[in-house]
């Protein structure tokens, strides 16, 4: 069992694909209790925040990453995909970051106990970057 990182403190797992369905650089889109999130594997490393930039509240899901770090991909700002930390202006407040884990490989996110979560866009949305 792997698990990463912050936020919440209390909450509950849920899985949300195989690790097969989210190789390494790809990332998963989905929402639970109506919050955009996105999972991403970072050489095998699976990481999890809010869809949603700090700074103006566009989609940060598809921006560039550069080590565990996510651009936005509107003004640039930058957060840590472990932490949620603001790195960078324009973003000066964290972005939720979520446990994530790895059970029988099932990967799943902690969530404040939803009463039910779906995918985005009809089922597994992953995109695998160029960048």
């Amino acid at each position: 069992m792997s698990e990463s990182y912050t936020y919440p403190d209390e909450c509950t797992y849920f899985p949300v694909a195989s690790v097969e369905e989210l190789p390494p650089g790809g990332r998963l889109f989905l929402e639970i209790e109506g919050e955009p999130i996105v999972i991403f594997n970072i050489g095998g490393e699976f990481f999890a925040i809010r869809d949603e930039c700090t700074h103006d509240g566009g989609p940060i899901g598809e921006g560039t990453i550069e080590g565990c770090e996510i651009i936005c991909p509107r003004h640039g700002a930058r957060f840590d995909l472990r932490t949620g930390k603001a790195l960078t202006l324009p973003a000066v407040v964290d972005v939720p970051a979520y446990r994530v884990r790895v059970r029988e490989g099932q990967i799943e996110i902690c969530f404040p106990t939803p009463s039910s979560f779906s995918f985005r866009e009809e089922g597994h949305d992953i995109s695998h970057p160029d960048h």
